[in-house]
C-alpha cells in the first residue's frame, strides 16, 4: 500500500508551532515511506477564512522547507461532492432526515440538564416518516450511527481506543440551507483523496470516532489514526500566545534558521536515541510515527535558541550571509552593494560563533556598512577620550604597515604596547571603540581587517577631526 498522509489546516489565523509540527510529522512520515504528502485547506468556516491566513500557512510551509505533492485541495470547493455523498447515504438508508426544530432541540437539552443526562440527539426523527412533518419544513440530514456495540480505533500513538456507540449521537451532516458539517466533508475528503494514513493532534481523538462511523457507513477503507500530544508551554500548560504560541513567521522574524526549526520540532515528542542533531535525510530515514510518544512536550525557548546556535555555527558563510541579508537591508534600510555582500560573506566566521539568531548577526554586522563618520555609543565615547593618544599614534602605524592582515595588525599592536608598557588591550579596546562605534564586536584585529586600511584610518582620523 502507497502511504498518502496530509495536512489539513483551517485558514483562520497563522500556522502556530503546534500546526507546523503536525505538518512536519505528515511530511516525514510519508517521505519515510516513500509515499505521497499532500496540503488540504479546511475553509469551509467562510465566516472566519481569509485570503491572508491562507497565504501565511503557504509561507509558513514554505519557510519551514515543507513541500507537498500535487495541488492544494480547498475544502470548500468541494461542498456539491460533499452534499451528494449525504444524499447518497439518504438514499441507502444509512441517513435521515431531521425536522426538529431549534426550540424543540433546546427543550430537549434543558431537560436532559436537568435530569444531569448526557445532552445528545435523542434520535426522535431516526425512524419517522418524512411525510409526517410539515410540508416545506426545513431539515438537516444526520448520519444513522450505530447504537450497539462499539468504535474502535487502533491508533499507532495513543493505541487501541474505545468508545461504546450509545454515547455517540446521530451527528448532522448537512444543515438545513444544504452545506456540508466539518464531519463529513473531512471524511468525504480523505476517502477521495485517498488518505491512508491521518497524523493530527490528540484534540481530535473524540472526532475520529465519528467520523469512522461515516467511514463505515459509505462502505469505505477506514484511515489508520495516529492522535500526537499536544504541546505545552515551559510551564505544564496548553500552549498560548503568552507561552509562544506564535505564528511561524514570527520565528522567522525573530531569526531562527528554518533547519533549526525542523530539528527542534521534530524532537518535540519523537527521539532517535541520544541524537541530538540530524540532517533532513537523516530525520526521514529515522522518523516513525509509531516512536512517538503519548505525553504532550514542552515548549523551550532556551533549548529552541541552543538548537539554532549549533545550526548557525554549521552553516556555510555564503548561506549565512544570505539568510541575514535582508535583516540588514531592512535595519539599514537600503540595499547592500555587491562590495558589501561579499564584506558580509567575510564578516560571518568572526559572528556566528557566539550568536543563537540571525537577528543577533544582523545587529553585530550593522557598523560594517554604516556610513562615515561613525557614531559612537556612550561606553564607546568614554574609551576613545581615554586612549586618543594611544589611537593617534596608532593611527600613524597602521599607514605605513607593509600589509594587512590580522596577524600583521595584532603584532603592530602589540609592538606599541610593548614599547609603551601598557597591556595590548589598552589599545585593542580603543581600536574597537573607534572602528566600530561599540565596546563589543568580533575580534578586532580580524574586523579590521576585513575593513581595510583606509576605511580603518578614515574611521579613526574622523575621531581626530571631531575633537
Amino acid at each position: 500500500m502507497s502511504i498518502v498522509t496530509r495536512f489539513a489546516p483551517s485558514p483562520t489565523g497563522f500556522l502556530h508551532i503546534g500546526g507546523a509540527r503536525t505538518a512536519l510529522f505528515n511530511w516525514l512520515y510519508s517521505r519515510h515511506m516513500g509515499g505521497k504528502f499532500l496540503l488540504r485547506i479546511e475553509d469551509t468556516d467562510r465566516a472566519r477564512s481569509t485570503p491572508e491566513a491562507t497565504q501565511a500557512i503557504i509561507d509558513g510551509l514554505k519557510w519551514l522547507g515543507i513541500d507537498w505533492d500535487d495541488d492544494i485541495t480547498y475544502q470548500f470547493a468541494r461542498a456539491a461532492r460533499h452534499a451528494e455523498v449525504a444524499h447518497q447515504m439518504l438514499a441507502a438508508g444509512r441517513a435521515y432526515k431531521c425536522f426538529a426544530t431549534t426550540e424543540e432541540l433546546d427543550a430537549m437539552r434543558a431537560e436532559q440538564k436537568e435530569k444531569g443526562l448526557p445532552q445528545r440527539y435523542d434520535g426522535r426523527w431516526r425512524d419517522r416518516d418524512p411525510s409526517e412533518a410539515p410540508a416545506g419544513a426545513p431539515f438537516v440530514v444526520r448520519l444513522k450511527a450505530p447504537q450497539d456495540g462499539a468504535t474502535t480505533v487502533n491508533d499507532l500513538v495513543q493505541g487501541e481506543v474505545t468508545v461504546q456507540n450509545s454515547q455517540l449521537d446521530d451527528l448532522v451532516m448537512l444543515r438545513a440551507d444544504g452545506t456540508p458539517t466539518y464531519m463529513l466533508a473531512v471524511v468525504v475528503d480523505d476517502h477521495d483523496m485517498g488518505i491512508t494514513h491521518v497524523i493530527r493532534g490528540d484534540d481530535h481523538l473524540t472526532n475520529t470516532f465519528r467520523q469512522v462511523q461515516i467511514f463505515k457507513a459509505n462502505d469505505w477503507a477506514v484511515p489508520t489514526f495516529s492522535h500526537i500530544p499536544l504541546i505545552h508551554g515551559p510551564d505544564g500548560a496548553k500552549l498560548s500566545k503568552r507561552h509562544g504560541a506564535l505564528g511561524v513567521e514570527a520565528y522567522e522574524e525573530m531569526g531562527y534558521l528554518p533547519a533549526a526549526m525542523r530539528n527542534y520540532l521534530v524532537r518535540l515528542g519523537w527521539a532517535h536515541g541520544d541524537d541530538e542533531y540530524f540532517s533532513d535525510a537523516q530525520a526521514r530515514e529515522w522518523f516513525d510515527i509509531k516512536d512517538v510518544g503519548r505525553s504532550p512536550s514542552r515548549l523551550d525557548f532556551l533549548k529552541l535558541a541552543s538548537v539554532n546556535q549549533h545550526y548557525i555555527k554549521e552553516s556555510a558563510d555564503a548561506d549565512l550571509a544570505a539568510a541575514v541579508r535582508p535583516l540588514v537591508e531592512a535595519k539599514l534600510a537600503r540595499a547592500l552593494a555587491t562590495g558589501e555582500v561579499d564584506l558580509l560573506t567575510r564578516a560571518m566566521p568572526g559572528l556566528k560563533p557566539r550568536a543563537k539568531t540571525l537577528v543577533e548577526i544582523a545587529d553585530g554586522v550593522l557598523f560594517y556598512f554604516k556610513s562615515r563618520p561613525l557614531s559612537l555609543d556612550d561606553k564607546a565615547k568614554a574609551m576613545v577620550e581615554k586612549g586618543s593618544a594611544i589611537l593617534s599614534q596608532m593611527q600613524t602605524r597602521l599607514k605605513e604597515l607593509p600589509s594587512w592582515t590580522a596577524a600583521d595588525l595584532e603584532a603592530a599592536a602589540r609592538a606599541l604596547s610593548e614599547e609603551a608598557g601598557i597591556k595590548l588591550g589598552d589599545i585593542a579596546q580603543p581600536l574597537r571603540a573607534a572602528t566600530t562605534g561599540s565596546t563589543v564586536s568580533p575580534p578586532i584585529f580580524e574586523v579590521m581587517e576585513l575593513l581595510g586600511r583606509d576605511e580603518i584610518c578614515g574611521r579613526i582620523g574622523d575621531l581626530s577631526d571631531a575633537s
